[in-house]
């Protein structure tokens, strides 16, 4: 709210909550764009193809050793983020931090 205008920020959690799954906005909380799009329907649709492909692997009349290697649905993959050991900030430097313009 600026100077008292626009909607409430109570409004505006509710609207955020109501968003579809795939929507930009949820992926970008989910780990990133290439999340956009990817709702519960398709990674329930990806699991099943992905299901479909092993049981036509283990049930098929294939020779000894012959099974085809099916590969997997594409699916999104989080980027892998650096684990730093972070040393707890004091007060002075979170006040530091918090002063730069």
């Amino acid at each position: 709210m600026i100077a008292g205008r626009g909607p409430s920020p109570a409004l505006v959690g509710l609207l955020v909550q109501r968003l579809p799954d795939d929507s930009l906005t949820a992926a970008l909380a989910t780990g990133g764009r290439e999340h956009f799009g990817w709702g519960i329907d398709r990674h329930l649709l990806a699991d099943l193809f992905d299901a479909l492909n092993a049981n036509t692997r283990a049930t098929g009349n294939w020779g000894k050793g012959k099974a085809p290697k099916i590969p997997l649905w594409p699916r999104p993959k989080p980027k892998a983020k650096k684990q730093e050991a972070k040393k707890p900030s004091s007060v002075a430097e979170l006040f530091a931090k918090f002063q730069r313009r």
